[in-house]
């Protein structure tokens, strides 16, 4: 199994969302985070004066998926979060060791 971290704009949350769901990932855990990447924040004007923001918001997202599935799931991140633009966000993919459900006991695949 593996876990995918993504770290994406929050416009583009929504878009996300609905295609992992269409493609049958609809399970997820969701965070507002703040971050920086290489461009290390942005310059914004406020009633005339200039300044830089360098943590800019983003929203995490965690799914757990079978080994086979993770591909077609960072694809679909991929296309659903890109607009071409600095800022875009990062996908991250670790392994998981295990997955068990407390309602039921399932472990491993059953258990996402």
């Amino acid at each position: 199994m593996k876990m995918i971290k993504a770290m994406i704009r929050p416009e583009k949350f929504e878009a996300v969302k609905t295609a992992l769901d269409t493609a049958g990932f609809g399970s997820m855990t969701v965070f507002d985070v703040e971050g920086r990447g290489i461009q290390k924040g942005i310059k914004q004007q406020y009633r005339g004066a200039e300044y830089i923001v360098d943590l800019i918001p983003k929203r995490e997202l965690e799914i757990v998926v079978t080994n086979d599935a993770a591909e077609k799931v960072i694809e679909i991140i991929k296309t659903a979060a890109y607009t071409g633009k600095i800022g875009d966000g990062q996908i991250f993919v670790l392994p998981v060791e295990d997955s068990i459900r407390v309602r039921t006991g399932e472990r491993g695949a059953e258990g996402i």
